[in-house]
């Protein structure tokens, strides 16, 4: 059993942009949300939980105009489902235990990556730099980035 939930404490503490598109399942204005420029090392966790989610490690620019992901951080925080609303079909991209909607996930990814891109709204993110995960207890991550983020030797 985790620690991660939804709460109406939290659900208090959101933005109307937030509640909108973790508990209405909207989708931001691409380009103009907080995190798909963002290079800073860290992770993503679910704004709602607090669930960790995905990992700059893992951060692609895919020039959709919403931070993508070659894949989350742990596949059993993430819940995929058929999604057949505005006349697609689609897979929406959930979280275990916030049940936010996250935004959703598409086979046109990095092939050298699995291939898939998680393409994922800033507004159902909270973003921990590296420097910030053991105060904000999420130092057993620390270790995904110890390689990950240093410059090559010259």
């Amino acid at each position: 059993m985790s620690n991660y939930r939804k709460t109406p404490e939290a659900l208090a503490r959101l933005t109307p942009e937030q509640y909108r598109v973790t508990q209405d399942a909207a989708t931001e204005r691409p380009f103009d949300n907080l995190y798909n420029a963002n290079k800073a090392a860290g992770l993503y966790v679910d704004i709602v939980s607090g669930e960790p989610l995905f990992t700059s490690v893992d951060k692609f620019e895919s020039g959709c105009g919403w931070p993508s992901f070659t894949r989350p951080l742990q596949n059993e925080h993430v819940i995929e489902k058929h999604d057949r609303s505005h006349g697609m079909i689609r897979t929406e991209v959930r979280s275990r235990d916030g049940n936010s909607h996250l935004g959703h996930v598409f086979p046109d990814g990095p092939r050298e990556s699995g291939g898939l891109r998680y393409c994922i709204n800033s507004a159902s993110l909270r973003f921990i730099p590296i420097d910030q995960l053991d105060s904000e207890g999420y130092g057993e991550y620390r270790k995904l980035f110890d390689n990950a983020h240093k410059e090559p030797a010259t």
